[in-house]
């Protein structure tokens, strides 16, 4: 039995964008106008971000969050 060496791993979606807020409240859209998704509140966990489901932007909180 012949085993061939893996290939390079390519990434299947691309990482997601991330963004950086001061409040535990934020809002996403998707961006783009018409283009983007229904607007979204998302509340930051107490790990400090939070994912939108609609289009898996990354919202990471700075500083301390006042």
């Amino acid at each position: 039995m012949t085993q061939t060496a893996p290939g390079p791993k390519t990434p299947t979606t691309p990482p997601p964008e991330v963004i950086h807020v001061h409040d535990h409240r934020v809002a996403c859209d998707g961006g783009g106008g018409a283009l983007g998704h229904p607007r979204v509140f998302l509340e930051i966990g107490e790990d400090g971000q939070a994912t939108c489901g609609y289009c898996d932007r990354l919202f990471v909180l700075d500083g301390d969050g006042h």
